[in-house]
């Protein structure tokens, strides 16, 4: 259900928000075994939360934006007193002493935690296999992945375990997987949501966002977390418009700008790139002006990616060796060897794999050859964007290549797998806004993302843009059935 359903039940007493989130954990008892999209549910705190709710409506008190809006978060975001693992050894016993500053900020808007969801171990991952919890199925067939890294968070969010999921993207994790689930995954400008109590793994790609129902709930949701934090240096200080307030305007002469490249790729599902030109149609009916525009550079994205973002998590990881908190082998004679078993017994292989390949690009000799010279081609890929918005207002491209594939497909070939963030990475590198929106199915009945990607701290735009659409298109209605 999304924010205006709840809401509507909530207001006409039809339920009390305590009944609601228990209605909530009890689909989660059911339903989740056949998904996995938790590690672990707040059934206490929800219901405290959920308590202090109702006493406020009893009262006939002002209530805040949020207010019973059941939620999940990513489990590589802290929230105090719950264990926060990163779907790894090496953090499964961790408990986090503080809250990270966008799950407060939703708390203190009046939402509740329903629990952590399931994620790609330390976040590295587009499927969601590589958690030491087990792998996540997708709602739509539990055969096959639910994408990641946020895999967790957009399963739960489609198989209505919750109102609303978080999720972080440094690559792609929010939108890729809502592409792969057919709900909506929003990635805001970097910096524009506090990085703070956001377990790190590519420092500057990392970005939290929203998954949810519709457009309008990832509004309410990205307004509630955003703006100034003191605790990351990285975060904008700059107004936070209310973006519910500038939805279902007219994109009547709205410039969209078709990124050629992403079209012509031989990667391309034909189902996809049929069904997201299909869209295209759509918003040149709704009264937008397409324009077709080149970013040479945007295919380049993701080599560059995967020589930038496994050099930062080799930085970022090196914290976790054994000493202070996390996994501790209990072998080994003195400090080198208890470090280097407690990193090979602590990480899974795609961990290790980034690390290795991230330490290998920063080495003395290599990193003029590969990290320094990928940092200039970030440069190239974001002047490629510049170039483009003095044509265009935003621009349009498919979220993935392709619809959910099987469980296994790739777990024996990393490079495929990478392959899954061609079209997402590119908005990671500029920094830019991206918004995954479902835009029909394949021939499988699976969904399919359409992304809107905008210039910098103009979320309003493409959420706008994303709503006209979801109301006219419908697609959002349907609903897997689990």
């Amino acid at each position: 259900m999304d924010f205006k359903s709840l809401r509507k039940e909530i207001k006409t007493k039809n339920i009390s928000v305590k009944e609601l989130v228990n209605e909530f954990f009890s689909k989660i008892d059911s339903k989740d075994p056949d998904i996995n999209s938790y590690i672990c549910t707040t059934n206490e705190n929800a219901i405290l939360q959920a308590e202090n709710i109702d006493k406020l409506i009893q009262n006939n008190e002002i209530l805040p934006p949020l207010a019973g809006m059941p939620i999940a978060i990513k489990d590589n975001i802290c929230t105090k007193g719950v264990v926060t693992s990163c779907a790894s050894e090496m953090l499964k016993n961790f408990v986090a002493p503080y809250e990270s500053t966008a799950s407060g900020k939703l708390w203190s808007s009046g939402g509740i935690c329903l629990g952590k969801t399931n994620l790609d171990e330390f976040a590295m991952g587009s499927s969601t296999e590589t958690s030491c919890f087990g792998v996540t199925s997708n709602p739509w067939d539990t055969n096959r992945v639910p994408g990641g890294s946020s895999g967790g968070s957009a399963a739960s969010v489609a198989a209505g375990l919750c109102a609303a999921a978080i999720g972080s993207d440094t690559g792609g994790s929010i939108r890729q997987p809502a592409s792969f689930c057919g709900v909506v995954g929003l990635k805001p400008t970097y910096g524009r949501v506090s990085r703070w109590g956001l377990v790190a793994f590519a420092s500057s790609l990392d970005q939290i966002g929203p998954i949810t129902n519709t457009v309008s709930d990832a509004a309410e949701i990205l307004y509630s977390i955003s703006g100034k934090d003191p605790f990351d240096s990285t975060c904008l200080d700059k107004p936070v418009p209310n973006y519910l307030n500038n939805l279902n305007k007219s994109i009547k002469d709205l410039k969209i700008g078709i990124i050629k490249e992403c079209f012509e790729h031989p990667g391309l599902n034909p189902e996809v790139k049929e069904s997201v030109l299909f869209g295209v149609e759509r918003f040149k009916t709704l009264g937008a002006e397409i324009i077709e525009v080149e970013c040479p550079r945007f295919n380049d994205g993701i080599a560059t990616y995967y020589v930038i973002a496994p050099s930062e998590a080799s930085a970022n990881l090196a914290r976790y060796d054994g000493v202070k908190y996390g996994y501790r082998s209990k072998e080994g004679s003195n400090l080198f060897d208890m470090t280097s078993k407690s990193r090979a017994e602590g990480f899974g292989d795609e961990v290790q794999r980034r690390i290795l390949i991230g330490t290998y690009a920063l080495s003395a000799g290599y990193s003029d050859a590969y990290y320094k010279k990928a940092q200039k081609v970030r440069t190239l890929i974001r002047k490629d964007f510049d170039n483009a918005f003095r044509k265009v207002d935003i621009l349009l491209t498919p979220t993935c290549p392709t619809t959910a594939f099987l469980k296994g497909d790739f777990v024996d070939d990393p490079l495929s797998m990478y392959l899954s963030d061609l079209l997402t990475v590119p908005a990671n590198l500029a920094g830019l806004p991206a918004i995954s929106i479902p835009c029909g199915f394949d021939n499988k009945g699976l969904p399919i993302g359409l992304q809107l990607i905008g210039n910098v701290l103009e979320e309003h735009r493409i959420l706008n843009a994303a709503n006209v659409f979801e109301i006219d298109a419908k697609v959002i209605k349907n609903k897997p059935i689990i």
